[in-house]
């Protein structure tokens, strides 16, 4: 029997399940310090920028153990691994597997409660709403389940409170399982000399296999052990995501935001009696500034559309209106830029543009102009004043000019931010225009 055994399960784990164990074991026990951190970090203005970049790692990294998880496990089910030794106790061998059982599980579920956190688009640090995208490591979007992103927002809260709950109490069940799963490989190596550490770091000696190798569990014995170390993951999450969910909001607190109106169409231009001008749009940018968590960021638009009539001698038929795509919003950072999409921000599914028109123009000394107008973001029209320059040379003009909005006026991340906490309130926006005459 022992012959047969051994025929059939290898001395170690094999090269890929090595590497496997490894990677998802330092990628765990980075997350566990950097979640503590982070957690309080965040709350801190000092610390709010590193806290809130910690958070887009920890993200990752935590989508990464998922993926390889899996991975694990179809290779796991896929290849021999090697037979326990035989001198173990029946409870060990038991207590062992379900151990085993349980990592995986746990590899599972910690991922998992953080992409329910996270798809709530809700702080529990601050109980306010908070949509933040998701990029793995600022390469591509991950999406958030879309059964809880859609979800009312008392059903996001809820999850929101049961979800951290969970992860924050697995990530103790994760320290526990780490402690005696050393624990059991130190024994194993330095009590028991059985060469069991060795299976997973191959320059480790095999160690004294004379007691042969631990006959297989039947069926049923296999089932519980399985069962044993899901269910204490299992346990551990429900018990406390329950133990977790918050009490009813209290009167006075933010209500749901209604469904956004559809958007009207925007009037036809009539064009002005002034000059035309053709825009060169290589030559010209729509920039905007702020400061989020702490840092400063730039961004720029990168698809819009100007039609442009100026002329310094005939103000009063001068006329400008541009029009935006703000989902062509760049900033350099997938989650910013995976947020400003979203309902709060430009909600570019049901509002694709926006719109500024300038229909007066004052003179101000010099190059210096003043154009005032209104400016259109989503369903809210603001008044708008623009001071720029005006230069031409040989029928080509240059247009620097620069204002400062109120994203709190324009209804701009209201739900998460309205307090101005994490993205400033004052956003700047900076024009730079290369025009030729048309005809």
């Amino acid at each position: 029997m022992i012959a047969r055994l051994r025929t059939e399960r290898p001395n170690r784990y094999s090269a890929v399940a090595i590497a496997l164990h490894w990677v998802i074991a330092i990628a765990l026990l980075a997350m566990i310090p950097m979640g503590w951190w982070m957690s309080d970090a965040i709350a801190e203005p000092g610390s709010q920028a590193l806290a809130y970049r910690v958070f887009q790692i920890h993200k990752s990294i935590g989508f990464l153990i998922l993926a390889l998880t899996v991975l694990r496990i179809v290779w796991r089910l896929t290849h021999p691994v090697p037979a326990l030794p035989g001198a173990m106790k029946g409870w060990e061998q038991f207590a062992a597997r379900a151990t085993h059982a349980a990592f995986y599980a746990l590899m599972l579920a910690l991922p998992l409660t953080g992409w329910a956190y996270v798809s709530t688009g809700w702080a529990v640090v601050t109980d306010t709403p908070l949509a933040v995208a998701t990029s793995w490591f600022g390469l591509f979007a991950i999406p958030h389940l879309p059964f809880i992103e859609h979800a009312s927002e008392a059903a996001r809260r809820t999850i929101a409170w049961m979800a951290m709950g969970a992860h924050s109490k697995l990530a103790w069940g994760a320290i526990i399982l780490i402690v005696l799963h050393v624990g059991a490989a130190l024994k194993h190596q330095f009590l028991d000399r059985d060469g069991v550490l060795s299976h997973m770091i191959p320059m480790l000696p095999h160690g004294d296999d004379s007691h042969g190798v631990a006959p297989e569990p039947t069926p049923a014995v296999r089932w519980a052990e399985r069962l044993a170390g899901v269910a204490f993951v299992v346990v551990i999450g429900v018990a406390f995501g329950l133990a977790a969910k918050p009490a009813p909001k209290a009167e006075g607190q933010a209500a749901a935001s209604a469904p956004a109106a559809a958007p009207a169409a925007d009037a036809a231009v009539t064009p002005g009696t002034a000059a035309a001008w053709t825009v060169d749009k290589a030559g010209s940018s729509i920039q905007f500034t702020g400061t989020h968590a702490g840092k400063a960021f730039t961004g720029q638009f990168e698809q819009w559309d100007a039609q442009v009539w100026f002329d310094p001698a005939d103000l009063a038929g001068s006329k400008a209106v541009v029009t935006i795509q703000t989902g062509s919003a760049k900033t350099g950072d997938a989650t910013q830029e995976g947020s400003l999409p979203g309902a709060e921000w430009f909600d570019t599914g049901t509002y694709p543009t926006a719109r500024f028109q300038a229909t007066a123009f004052k003179a101000l000394g010099g190059n210096r102009y003043e154009a005032t107008g209104t400016l259109r973001i989503k369903a809210t029209t603001v008044p708008v004043v623009l001071p720029f320059t005006f230069d031409e040379a040989s029928g080509t003009a240059t247009v620097a000019g620069r204002l400062e909005l109120d994203r709190t006026a324009l209804n701009m991340g209201m739900a998460s931010d309205a307090g101005g906490d994490w993205v400033s309130k004052a956003i700047g926006v900076e024009i730079r225009v290369k025009a030729e005459r048309a005809g």
